[in-house]
């Protein structure tokens, strides 16, 4: 069965309510969720997700409240911190991977983190047996598609096109989705731009899909009490669970 990763951004509105809105997508079959980090300069993301960071920030966003979601929900759902790497530098890349480690935090997401510079942290890594995952966009080259995935950990991130998340561009996948399958078995997921409508396209060939843009439109909408965009988003998430796998 193919998975479903949704990413939301912690502690917009509350990190109470961060915590019931990822429980309520475990019950209607979601995977995964990716924690996003709130960080004033998300250059990986589109104006949805950048919009939802700076009210999350404006909100009194702090580090602890990432912490506080993950020991209330990591043990249940299996979660992975996305977040820009200045932060995570900034609390101390030993700090921050033990802390993960403590709260069953399964991987690390860092967009802005080229793979190269990766490598010195990988033994950090590897040592609290947390996965740094690895990003592969269409435009890389077969050979720099096996340096990277060679030693992929968890999942492989393909990123559906250059640019930012949230929006609906398309490039032919099939090549590279061939390159890194000739290289590695481990499983493929693709995000930047999957929704609703584009869900059991973008599933083809691959693992599964990363979502979040859709959940984080609905996030945004003050025309909606909290319980209603939990059940929304529990709901869509629930949905394109059962597309990707129809």
């Amino acid at each position: 069965m193919k998975k479903l990763v949704g990413y939301i951004t912690c502690s917009y509105p509350s990190r109470e309510f961060t915590i019931d809105l990822i429980l309520a997508m475990r019950e209607k079959g979601c995977d995964m969720i990716e924690l996003g980090i709130p960080f004033s300069d998300p250059v990986a993301d589109g104006p949805v997700i950048e919009e939802a960071n700076m009210r999350a920030l404006q909100g009194g966003f702090r580090f602890r409240d990432v912490l506080e979601v993950s020991r209330a929900v990591a043990q249940k759902v299996d979660t992975l911190w996305m977040g820009y790497f200045n932060p995570f530098y900034h609390r101390g890349m030993e700090r921050v991977v033990q802390e993960a480690k403590e709260l069953e935090v399964s991987g690390f997401i860092i967009p802005d983190l080229p793979y190269e510079e990766g490598r010195r942290y990988r033994p950090l890594f590897d040592e609290q047996r947390i996965a740094l995952i690895d990003f592969v966009a269409p435009t890389d080259s077969r050979e720099r598609i096996g340096t990277i995935v060679r030693d992929s950990k968890k999942f492989i991130y393909l990123v559906a096109y250059a640019g930012i998340t949230g929006a609906k561009k398309r490039e032919e996948l099939l090549p590279t989705i061939q390159a890194i399958r000739e290289v590695t078995t481990t499983p493929i997921y693709i995000g930047f731009g999957v929704d609703e409508s584009t869900a059991r396209e973008r599933a083809e060939g691959v693992d599964g899909v990363i979502v979040g843009s859709a959940f984080i439109k609905i996030l945004l909408d003050d025309g909606l009490t909290e319980s209603q965009k939990i059940d929304k988003i529990s709901s869509l998430s629930g949905r394109i669970k059962e597309l990707i796998n129809s």
